[in-house]
């Protein structure tokens, strides 16, 4: 087991990585603060993965309360109405202020159990255990929770840090290959925004990782970890550095809203709006024709695609690009690279050049 801390003052707390954490209670009991727990799961994860939790929790604290909340599986099911279901669970269980919600399942059960433990009685206990490459590199760790609204994702949330994160690389080995490589995206953004090092190590290792191999995942894991924690430290509730992790985040979540939720997964429309990033930033003239095609060969070498739907319009893009988070009094910023590497947030004004980058990838994506 590797481990490493977040430093938030009396917020921070720990991210355990390694094989079989899910039955080491010894890692979880400390941080109860009283008998009762509501494990939230999807009818995915659940049938894999909830007993073992379960047995391990009551085998070393009998008189434990838990009970479970399992939802369907599916970015099509973050929403206000499936949320109502974590609440229904709390006060159908009568559960009080010392409860402590756990998060069993990928981004989506993730980010909905930590929005209903921030806002239920106005604010309880929960622990992350993600199952996914995607959740286990970025959503688990920082306090990002939330719900998308149809006409944006993650538009309703709060900042609610966890007690602990769990993550269980061997329940990688269950984990769809189009998962996989959609958990690869948010892997190689770290490369990509802040640690060229890391891009060539992955560039290298990629095939293993792909095939599974549990070593150069649990590295692959730990480096990101340690990067995200790094910069949440410094910037908790994004006000700077923090808005650096959204790279290639408000093309993928404008084509997430347009194609419907689950439609693309969140690592597939991140890893083309990575590309749209690099290739707009070469026509800033900071990258090269090398750098970008550069970015599409490890997205590619991941499985991932590098260019949107063919039925996305530069004005369905826009659209949604509107009401991106990051946006102030009307101003769309981006985060664009200087180089690979090395990214920042921009104002950016120059709506023809993007318009063109848009119509570019939607209409020759073999192309610059």
């Amino acid at each position: 087991m590797q481990s490493l801390n977040l430093d938030l003052g009396e917020r921070s707390y720990s991210i355990h990585i390694g094989t079989d954490l899910l039955t080491r209670a010894d890692l979880l009991l400390p941080l109860l603060r009283g008998k009762q727990i509501l494990i939230v799961s999807n009818t995915t994860v659940a049938p894999l993965y909830l007993e073992p939790l379960t047995q391990s929790l009551i085998t070393a604290r009998p008189e434990l309360i838990i009970h479970t909340c399992i939802l369907p599986d599916g970015e099509a099911y973050k929403d206000m109405a499936h949320l109502q279901e974590i609440w229904d669970n709390l006060l159908e269980a009568g559960f009080n202020r010392n409860a402590t919600l756990i998060a069993l399942g990928g981004g989506v059960i993730g980010d909905m159990t930590g929005f209903a433990a921030a806002s239920y009685q106005r604010g309880v206990d929960f622990i992350q255990i993600p199952t996914t490459l995607l959740s286990q590199v970025d959503s688990s760790v920082g306090g990002k929770t939330g719900v998308n609204h149809p006409l944006g994702k993650n538009m309703l949330g709060a900042f609610w840090q966890p007690r602990v994160v769990l993550a269980d690389t061997r329940t990688l080995q269950t984990l769809p290959p189009r998962e996989l490589s959609a958990g690869m995206a948010e892997v190689i953004k770290y490369g990509l925004l802040g640690n060229l090092a890391f891009l060539a190590w992955l560039e290298q290792q990629m095939p293993g990782l792909i095939a599974g191999d549990q070593q150069l995942l649990s590295q692959a894991i730990d480096r990101s970890c340690q990067c995200k924690a790094d910069i949440v430290a410094e910037d908790e509730r994004e006000s700077g550095k923090r808005a650096l992790l959204n790279l290639g985040h408000t093309f993928g979540h404008a084509i997430e809203t347009e194609m419907g939720y689950g439609e693309w997964l969140h690592g597939e429309a991140v890893a083309v709006g990575m590309w749209l990033a690099a290739d707009l930033s070469r026509r800033m003239g900071w990258l090269s024709d090398a750098d970008v095609t550069r970015v599409a060969s490890i997205l590619q070498a991941a499985g991932l695609p590098t260019h949107p739907p063919k039925t996305m319009t530069t004005d369905s893009f826009l659209k949604h690009m509107a009401v991106d988070k990051k946006n102030l009094d009307g101003q769309l910023r981006l985060i664009l690279l200087r180089q690979l590497g090395q990214a920042e947030l921009f104002d950016f004004t120059d709506l023809p050049l993007l318009r063109q980058c848009l119509n570019d990838a939607i209409t020759n994506p073999h192309g610059f």
